[in-house]
């Protein structure tokens, strides 16, 4: 089996896939009297032509370190967010598109409070929560036109962070 080491989610190396949301970096002001501090448009949502944001709630199943990556997806027609609605880690996984298929993954493990958002197009892993609840706000595309192509790679990756 094929391995990737997962290794701290960090803006910059995540850029080419979307967008680390989080409240690091300074505040741009602020609000409510006072009492609340913003960070202010932290992701470049898109949602193509005829569609709509919409925000769901997914319930996914705890997973563990090593992990096997057996298939990626990706979202041809939007962007689509992953928030967790706890404070606890997850595992990203993400692939370069080369030529409509996915190329070498690479993955990521969020820090507490953050939450990321793919770019339309990018090929990425399924849920992945190692602690907590499962729970998820999912901001994507509604819409009526197919909005989700599949891959299941041949040979599986096995995920593991530095430690293992």
């Amino acid at each position: 089996m094929r391995r990737i080491v997962a290794r701290p989610l960090t803006a910059e190396a995540f850029a080419p896939y979307g967008d680390v949301l989080s409240a690091a970096g300074a505040p741009d002001k602020l609000i409510n009297e006072g009492l609340c501090w913003r960070y202010h448009d932290r992701a470049a949502l898109d949602f193509g032509d005829g569609g709509r944001a919409g925000v769901s709630i997914f319930k996914a199943e705890l997973r563990a370190l090593p992990y096997t990556l057996t298939m990626v997806e990706r979202h041809p027609e939007g962007s689509q967010a992953f928030v967790p609605m706890d404070a606890h880690p997850f595992l990203v996984t993400v692939a370069p598109d080369e030529g409509g298929e996915p190329g070498t993954p690479v993955a990521f493990l969020t820090h507490p409070g953050e939450a990321i958002n793919f770019h339309r197009g990018t090929w990425h892993g399924v849920l992945t929560p190692l602690h907590g609840t499962g729970l998820f706000a999912v901001i994507d595309r509604i819409g009526d036109s197919a909005n989700l192509e599949e891959h299941r790679f041949t040979e599986p990756y096995e995920v593991v962070t530095a430690a293992l």
